[in-house]
């Protein structure tokens, strides 16, 4: 409440504090159903007298404008035609079907995220943070969290780079604005992502300038020629576990890809969402090493630790670096220090490489239990892609559909499925084909093999 009272005898102030509190509950300052503090925490802030205080409350409750309650205070009155509190909310209305199996991609199993070694690196960092460390920061990032960065892009991905050629951000999302703005300064108003794809990244090009093109996924991964055939100068793949898709983009592709980019001066966007998570064989190195020049490398803790983190980062080819920079250092002045310094404590120790281990195992017992459970229930279903990351593509067979029979049996047994279709960049007729993407890194065993046989029933 700013409240004004003037006057220089009691009785003159406690008119105009009495004034004062009319007029708020009035035009809704306070509206009806406001506690007031009491009289003595009032007093000290107006520094009034305690009696003006509660001789103005007195007033103001004999007059109506307020009422009080015995042990709960003084509130503010209903008046009619005044503002009022709008009630809480009532509490959602409990599931009354089986409880939702959400196939969801994409997301790891936040249960796994290790907070006792987090919170030690936390406290870790913390005492060894110098100071000046708290000033704003460098944009690239804390150098200490550079240098381990580099360490382990080069070590697990294959990444070539220095701790001075990283950026450090808030997640991949900021890392592609942050190179959409670069592009767009630079005279780039289109660029092409695959077909399908993630569909959140249409929208944040579209706030950087850029409009998306989508172009075609086979089975070796993204379609060059189609893509060179769109005359743009950039691009953002998924070359190590393409997204939705689960293939691998392939030796010859890979070429083609770069010498497209070296032909036109283009840009290659490597988006590494969750390529070291790889479970038939050793993960296929980063796009970036064959071509630092025309790659521009981005990847996160998101899958490996926790999406609310918000910490990922950058590697553009040197020719971007320094405008990259730029951008970095207009958009927020920094990531925030103190949670680089944990990740890099966490990293130096080697709980990142032991959280790694961890995950995996656990991902792949995973993987293997969804697809027996869907095998086993629905003969004739088809799997595709790696096995890697955190979600499967299952091709349901004939015998389930049509799709609005299997995907209305799914909500009737509690099951959330996405199709293909969802994630097509250009919107064209439903698909009849039964082609849905499933993640399961977030759903513990018993929960897949109650899904899959809930939606197996239902049918």
């Amino acid at each position: 409440m700013l409240l004004t009272v003037t006057g220089t005898g009691p009785r003159s102030r406690a008119r105009a504090l009495a004034a004062a509190l009319r007029a708020a509950v009035r035009d809704g300052t306070l509206p009806a159903g406001t506690r007031l503090p009491p009289s003595r925490e009032l007093a000290a802030d107006l520094r009034l007298s305690r009696g003006v205080v509660t001789e103005v409350y007195g007033q103001l409750l004999a007059e109506g404008y307020l009422t009080a309650r015995q042990g709960a205070g003084t509130w503010v009155a209903e008046l009619p035609g005044a503002v009022t509190v709008p009630p809480p909310a009532p509490p959602p209305r409990p599931h009354s079907g089986p409880p939702p199996t959400d196939f969801r991609p994409g997301l790891p199993d936040l249960s796994l995220f290790p907070r006792a070694a987090w919170s030690a690196a936390q406290r870790q960092a913390l005492a060894q943070l110098p100071d000046a460390a708290l000033d704003y920061p460098d944009p690239r990032g804390l150098p200490r969290l550079r240098e381990e960065l580099a360490r382990l892009l080069a070590r697990r991905r294959g990444v070539a780079v220095h701790p001075d050629g990283i950026v450090v951000c808030a997640g991949v999302s900021q890392a592609l604005t942050l190179l959409a703005r670069v592009l767009h300064a630079r005279g780039h108003r289109r660029i092409a992502v695959e077909d399908p794809g993630s569909p959140p990244q249409a929208p944040l090009f579209a706030a950087a300038g850029l409009k998306t093109v989508g172009v075609p996924v086979d089975g070796e991964g993204v379609d060059v020629a189609a893509l060179r055939a769109t005359g743009v100068r950039a691009v953002v793949v998924t070359p190590a576990h393409q997204f939705p898709h689960g293939v691998v983009l392939s030796a010859a592709r890979r070429s083609e890809l770069l010498d497209w980019a070296r032909s036109c001066g283009g840009l290659v966007v490597e988006d590494d969402y969750d390529g070291e998570f790889r479970y038939d064989r050793a993960p296929v190195g980063a796009l970036q090493g064959l071509a630092p020049d025309q790659v521009a490398y981005t990847g996160s803790v998101s899958k490996l630790l926790a999406p609310a983190l918000r910490l990922g980062w950058v590697v553009p080819p040197p020719a971007l670096l320094e405008e990259l920079v730029e951008a970095k250092r207009t958009a927020d002045l920094g990531t925030s220090v103190p949670d680089q310094a944990a990740l890099a404590a966490f990293a130096a120790g080697g709980r990142l490489d032991r959280q790694l281990r961890l995950c995996q195992r656990a991902y792949r017992a995973r993987r293997d239990v969804l697809v027996a459970e869907l095998t086993a229930a629905f003969p004739g279903l088809r799997v595709s892609g790696i096995a890697a990351g955190l979600h499967v593509i299952a091709e349901f067979p004939a015998a389930a559909g049509p799709r609005a029979r299997l995907e209305r049996a799914a909500a009737e047994a509690g099951v959330r499925l996405r199709h293909l279709d969802e994630y097509a960049i250009s919107k064209g007729a439903p698909s009849l084909r039964l082609r849905y993407v499933l993640g399961y890194a977030h759903l513990r065993e018993p929960v897949l093999r109650a899904g899959v046989r809930a939606l197996a029933a239902r049918l």
